[in-house]
């Protein structure tokens, strides 16, 4: 299995995690989702990464599909089987997903907008959202326990948070902090896959 991928981004990284955590190899295939000629653009026709290129010629993308797929691979152990236990986990994954994405556009609006026309006010909506979803899990963090889907694509988004915004939401979240240390502990792959 190839993984088109870059090393920066979030949910990349949330599928080399789930990977390791299953004790499945993931072959790295980078791409540039701003060159027109990589083929990324025919494997995934939304022309975004991650992109998992099976062996049978089957191409899956969005990072929750590729983690569904290497879970069921490795033997069902990410997304719980119990109704409650799944869908909160689940729900974990789409906060957490939600969280990496507003921070993403945030991000693009600078590298890809020039000086002077970006747009202020959708800055702070996408901030915003951030905001929210972070507050909302200092509330109550993720339980201890088994290591699931919505655990690691939270690791990967305050990952990219620590990566792409100095690390300024630790400040006044002590409780995720302390949730990622943990998870870092208990994952050792997360510091692993950090970005260069």
């Amino acid at each position: 299995m190839r993984l088109r991928h870059s090393p920066a981004s979030p949910f990349v990284r949330k599928c080399r995690l789930a990977a390791a955590v299953l004790g499945l190899t993931l072959d790295l295939d980078p791409c540039d989702t701003t060159d027109p000629t990589d083929s990324i653009s025919q494997q995934n026709p939304l022309g975004k990464i991650p992109a998992l290129l099976l062996d049978d010629g089957e191409v899956l993308f969005d990072s929750a599909v590729i983690v569904a797929y290497l879970d069921h691979l490795g033997g069902d152990k990410l997304i719980p089987a119990e109704p409650k236990a799944r869908f909160a986990a689940l729900k974990l994954e789409a906060l957490a997903d939600g969280i990496a994405d507003a921070a993403l556009l945030q991000i693009y609006e600078g590298r890809y907008r020039p000086e002077g026309m970006q747009v202020q006010s959708w800055l702070d909506r996408q901030a915003g959202k951030v905001a929210r979803g972070l507050a909302t899990l200092e509330a109550s963090p993720p339980a201890d326990g088994p290591v699931t889907n919505g655990d690691i694509a939270l690791a990967c988004a305050l990952g990219y948070l620590d990566y792409r915004f100095k690390g300024e939401w630790r400040a006044t979240h002590p409780r995720l902090v302390a949730w990622l240390e943990g998870f870092g502990q208990r994952v050792p792959a997360f510091a692993a896959t950090v970005a260069p």
